[in-house]
């Protein structure tokens, strides 16, 4: 039988020596290194889980993996080993112990048993009976595994790390808001806020029993990265259920204030409605007032009291006797705006009762005003002014008072009082007599 000569040139002592250095290097890296890997907690915690899902597959491939590196280390260790006897033998080696360091540290020196990797197959490929490689290619191979094996313990460990930790404050936050939420009433059933504590505290326990179990579920691998580990927590359930819990919090906020401040809050609708009342009373006599005192005039109809704001309100009052402040929160909410509006209704309707007793307030202004205007120039006198001014003063301070007719008597008086006034050209002759113009 021949034997195979060594792959390459033969190496002299020193290319010898720098390789047996160099694997002596990458020997101590790779044992530090699973040393390393053995002792991560998140190994250690992987190992002692009950596991599901993703992660129970992954790490029962990876437990594979970690098997097969061990087998490929000691072998790598064996035959590195053997290089170092070789090259012990003699300080100046001779051919032949050069030309065996060639063939073993260059050539397929190394054989693996394939019963060393349970797995039918894994990320080397199907399985075989035994598998040689040069010792180089066994460091590659070794590096290969010991990434995926780290990586899947590392994105597991890191999960471990953040999400119940995280949980587990936000689910003592959650227990401190259904304690408050109980001292204000918030009860599931009775109440939204609290039908949403309830669906929180379960999914937070959910949340929390699926990370515990399946950590790689919640992994969110960083895109274009190839380090072991590269990515981050998958927090986008969390952060939904802390913001829900924000909302509920909020809520019973709202209703603690309601609480603190109920008292107050129904004497300012009692005052609001109290005004909407009297003004709409106020509206209602005028109204009569209009109808007695104005001719020919459009006057809306004035409704009654808000009976129905009353009876809301009422129920507010009861509400807090009984201290049922989560439903007393949203009824004082909607009485705030419903009495607002109520008080502009009735402002409102009080403006369009009184507005004919505004327009004959205003025509009676005017007229006196012009009145005034033409004393104080001398035209006090004028026979026509005086027959206009007392024609449209009847009708403005007569009942009923017709504002169409009154009006039309007032711009009358205007525009004699302006022709009066107005600069004026001599003519021959005596004076005209303009009473036929009234």
């Amino acid at each position: 039988m021949s034997v195979a000569g060594p792959p390459g040139p033969v190496m002299d002592r020193d290319e010898a020596d720098r390789a047996l250095a160099r694997l002596d290097a990458e020997h101590e890296a790779i044992e530090t290194s699973l040393l390393a890997l053995q002792d991560h907690a998140g190994r250690r915690l992987l190992e002692g889980a009950g596991l599901t899902g993703t992660t129970q597959e992954r790490w029962t491939a990876t437990e594979r993996q970690i098997t097969l590196l061990w087998a490929y280390f000691d072998a790598y260790a064996g035959a590195l080993n053997t290089a170092r006897d070789i090259r012990a033998r003699r300080r100046w080696p001779n051919r032949d112990d050069l030309t065996e360091l060639t063939e073993l540290l260059r050539g397929e020196s190394v054989t693996v048993a394939g019963g060393a990797a349970p797995a039918p197959s894994s990320i080397t490929g199907p399985a075989k009976l035994t598998e040689r490689f040069t010792l180089v290619d066994l460091v590659s191979r070794m590096n290969d595994l010991y990434a995926h094996s780290l990586d899947m313990v590392v994105a597991a460990d890191a999960v471990w790390s953040a999400l119940p930790a995280r949980i587990d404050l936000l689910a003592a936050e959650l227990q401190r808001t259904r304690q408050l939420a109980h001292s204000v009433g918030v009860r599931p059933g009775e109440h939204p806020a609290g039908d949403d504590l309830e669906r929180i505290t379960a999914e937070l326990t959910l949340l929390r029993e699926q990370v515990v179990t399946d950590p790689l579920a919640f992994w969110q691998p960083a895109t274009g990265s190839s380090a072991p580990g590269g990515g981050r927590p998958h927090t986008e359930r969390y952060d939904r259920e802390a913001r829900a819990l924000e909302d509920v919090r909020r809520e019973i906020d709202a209703v603690l204030t309601v609480r603190q401040d109920a008292e107050l809050r129904l004497g300012r609708l009692r005052d609001v409605l109290s005004r909407a009342d009297r003004t709409l009373a106020e509206a209602r006599s005028a109204r009569g007032e209009v109808l007695a005192k104005i001719a020919a005039s459009e006057v809306p109809a004035v409704s009654g009291p808000p009976t129905a704001l009353q009876e809301q309100l009422a129920m507010a009052s009861d509400y807090r006797r009984h201290a049922q402040w989560h439903r007393l929160s949203p009824l004082l909410e909607s009485l705030e705006q419903k009495a607002e509006d109520e008080l502009l209704r009735a402002r409102e309707s009080l403006t369009a009762v009184t507005q004919p007793l505004a327009v004959r307030a205003e025509l009676r202004g005017r007229l006196d005003a012009y009145k005034a205007k033409v004393g104080r120039l001398g035209f006090s006198e004028d026979p026509l002014l005086i027959e206009r001014y007392d024609a449209a003063r009847r009708m403005l301070w007569s009942a009923p008072c017709d504002l169409r007719v009154a009006e039309q008597a007032v711009l009358r008086y205007q525009q004699a009082a302006a022709e009066v006034l107005a600069p004026r050209v001599p003519q021959q002759g005596g004076p005209t007599d303009r009473r036929g113009e009234a």
